[in-house]
Order: C-alpha cells, then sequence, then structure tokens
C-alpha cells in the first residue's frame, strides 16, 4: 500500500475476513476470550416515554442516542472534547466548536482537512492533509475566540534547520531532499502526553514526531514503518504505540538524555497483511487495542512488563477506522457505517451493542465522563464523527445490558 492512500483504500478485500461468524452463538468456541464475536443486529434509539416503576432500574443502564449534530459543509474526520466543549474537524477546513448541543464557535485554516485534533491547556492542535500541526489559542477573556498561533514546525526552526545539510533527507514520495522536522505527507493522528508536555505527529510519511508543546520546537522525528503511519499513543507510562498500513503495530520506550529525547523500539506487537488502521490503549496502560482494515479488533494485555495476546473481538463487515477506550468499554467505528460498543468482564469482552444510525463510515470517535455518572453506575457520552457529515451523541451506561436482536432501549 502506498503512503499516499485514501480512505477507500482501508475498505478493499483481503484474504482475512473480519466478519466470520461462528456457527453456534453459545458454543465454547464463541465464549472463547480469543475469538469473540458480536452477533447483535442493531439499535440505540432512546424510549423517551414515561417508564414503569419495575423498568426504573434498567432504563438508567441503557445506550441510547441523545442528539445529531449536522452542519451540511464537510465530510468529519475529527473529534476531540473537554471542558464541555466538542471540537469537529472536516474537509471544509473548518473546526467548529460546539456547547450543549449547539455552535458555540468556530475557525479556519487556510489549508488541508483537519484530519486529527487535540487540546493542551489553552491550545489546540489540528493535524492536516497538507502534513502541517496548526497551533491555536483560546483567547482568555473570550473563550469562545480561537487565534491562530502558529504552525509546527516554526518558521524560524525551519529556517535554522535549512542551513546545515546534515538535516536533510531525500523523501521517498517527491524524491527530493526534505527537512526532517517537516512532515513531507498527510498527518494521520495526534497524541498528548501531558504529563511532560510532549505532542506526537503521526503521517503518511512513514514517520512520527515529538514536539514540546509549549515551545514548538521538534525533539525527534523517528522513521517508524515501512509504510504510512496511521495511529500513535502516547500513554501516561512513558511508552508510545504506533500502528502503520504495513501491518503492524511497535511499542517505543521513551528515553530521556541530558540534551535530547528519544524512542528505542522494544516490541512488534503485530505483522499482518492487512493495514492497521486504529489504536487504542487503556487508561492504565495495561491493554492496547488494534483495528485493521480487515474488521478486526486485536487486543494485548500487559502483564509485569510482558505483552500476551489476548484475542480478537469481531463485529464488523469492513475497516476499523477508529478506536477509544474508556473505563471498562470499547467503542469501534467502522466504514461498515456502525459502532460496536465492548465491556471488559474479566478475560472476556461482551458486545452490549451495535449503534446504527450514520449514512457514511464512522472516521472518528471521542468520548467525556457523562455529569451522571456515579461510582455504582459509571456513564459516558461518546460522540461518533461520519463521512456522512454529521456527528452523533450517544449516552453509554457501562452497567447496559446486552441488547438482543431487535431490542430497543
Amino acid at each position: 500500500m502506498s503512503s499516499t492512500m485514501n480512505d477507500d483504500d482501508f475498505n478493499r478485500k483481503n484474504k482475512f475476513s473480519g466478519y466470520d461468524r461462528l456457527s453456534y452463538e453459545y458454543s465454547p468456541m464463541n465464549m472463547s476470550p480469543w475469538n469473540q464475536s458480536c452477533n447483535l443486529n442493531a439499535t440505540n434509539l432512546c424510549d423517551n416515554d414515561d417508564d414503569d416503576d419495575d423498568d426504573v432500574s434498567k432504563n438508567n443502564h441503557k445506550i441510547c442516542l441523545i442528539g445529531s449534530l449536522v452542519r451540511e459543509e464537510g465530510h468529519i474526520y475529527s473529534l476531540a472534547t473537554k471542558n464541555d466543549l466538542l471540537y469537529t474537524g472536516s474537509d471544509s477546513k473548518n473546526i467548529r466548536v460546539w456547547k450543549d448541543m449547539k455552535e458555540f464557535s468556530a475557525f479556519k485554516s487556510n489549508s488541508g482537512l483537519v484530519k486529527a485534533i487535540i487540546i493542551s491547556g489553552d491550545k489546540i492542535f489540528t493535524g492536516h492533509q497538507d502534513g502541517k500541526v496548526r497551533v491555536w489559542k483560546v483567547q482568555p477573556n473570550n473563550p469562545s475566540s480561537f487565534k491562530p498561533a502558529g504552525t509546527l514546525p516554526t518558521f524560524f526552526d525551519i529556517f535554522k534547520a535549512s542551513i546545515r545539510p546534515s538535516n536533510y533527507f531525500m523523501s521517498a514520495k517527491h524524491n527530493k531532499a526534505s527537512i526532517w522536522i517537516k512532515h513531507w505527507d498527510a498527518i494521520s493522528c495526534l497524541s498528548m502526553d501531558h504529563n511532560h508536555g510532549l505532542l506526537y505527529s503521526a503521517s503518511w510519511d512513514r514517520t512520527f514526531k515529538v514536539w514540546r508543546a509549549d515551545s514548538s520546537k521538534c525533539l525527534e522525528s523517528v522513521k517508524a514503518h515501512d509504510d504510512a503511519v496511521n495511529s500513535v499513543v502516547a500513554s501516561a507510562d512513558g511508552v508510545v504505540y504506533t500502528g502503520s498500513a504495513d501491518g503492524t503495530v511497535k511499542i517505543w520506550q521513551r528515553e530521556f538524555t541530558p540534551k535530547t529525547i528519544r524512542h528505542v523500539l522494544v516490541q512488534t506487537l503485530l505483522n499482518q497483511e492487512c493495514a492497521v488502521t486504529a489504536l487504542a490503549v487503556n487508561k492504565s496502560g495495561s491493554v492496547v487495542y488494534c483495528g485493521s482494515s480487515d474488521g478486526v479488533v486485536n487486543f494485548w494485555e500487559k502483564d509485569k512488563k510482558i505483552w500476551t495476546h489476548g484475542g480478537v473481538l469481531k463485529g464488523h463487515k469492513l475497516a476499523v477506522l477508529c478506536l477509544e477506550s474508556a473505563g471498562n468499554l470499547v467503542f469501534s467505528g467502522s466504514a461498515d457505517k456502525n459502532i460496536c460498543v465492548w465491556r471488559k468482564e474479566g478475560c472476556v469482552y461482551i458486545c452490549l451493542s451495535m449503534l446504527t444510525g450514520h449514512n457514511g463510515p464512522v472516521k472518528c470517535l471521542a468520548v467525556e465522563e457523562d455529569k451522571e455518572s456515579t461510582r455504582s453506575d459509571k456513564k459516558w457520552v461518546l460522540y461518533s464523527g461520519s463521512l456522512d457529515k454529521s456527528v452523533k451523541v450517544w449516552s453509554v451506561s457501562e452497567m447496559a445490558p446486552i441488547m438482543k436482536n431487535g431490542d430497543v432501549q
């Protein structure tokens, strides 16, 4: 696969089928944590009628659609949420900001569709198709005003790096010399280590780069894969995970030196024929999830620094394009237009629901804790962005019962 791939490339057929269904729903093989499938037929609408007293407990623990955000201007490629604000990026070059499911503000880049958004303090970083990371700042006297604060790398850093011949390399795509601190192909993903103020950008140019968020300085560029890097996730314990169109998932350990920083490859978790399209890591850093172009989600569990393949989750017919982890839940969005909600129960993952309603591939997910969440009933608000130009908002309880075929909660 070329590093100049587009989203349709993820939907290609290959010899690995992510929708192989086992013949018997309750067979021992189907219950195995190694091979877990979602056999649900979709459903996700809320019944807002008054409930009988006997059903109060049941309806407090449910998964339902609570709203849709639609603005006919472009396909939704990226989402981020913080402090009750939702940021949406599209191929219209606009970044829109939503509050209480109403448009709150907006700002626009000069070029390059918005493929990734991440928030750090009063700064918003956006990754674009043109290979640039743009920086925006919230104005302290006006929280609905967002002003451009530069690009990564800065013009000064490019000028300084261009003076030294050792800072150049030959880019495979353009067959010309490029400066190592610049991405020369589309940004695919952004991740943030908030503890150390480090921003990570992954690109179709086969590298990921490390930036100091407060100074916009590029600290390192890592030639990570043999094809496009589709996902990068930085965990709180100093470990970085990358997934690529070359079919591999790699683990990198961050090491600080007196003058700089470097990332060392410590393990390759996966090496397969089909592309790796999405990654997610749980909050503790003990489980990593990998979505692929065959529709399968692989996962690994860490015990005393040793990673063990835990199994596969099969719920999609086409490529998994995005993943999110929250509490005991895992969410997978796919080119098949659906979202699977999985709950971890011991060593087994249960498919609680298949959320439907989008009319295009689900390209991005974002999740935040619900204000009504309690210790006894964790609830999450899930946002799903699609190439149908809409964002859907879902309420998900970790205690939700499994939705059987045809059930509507």
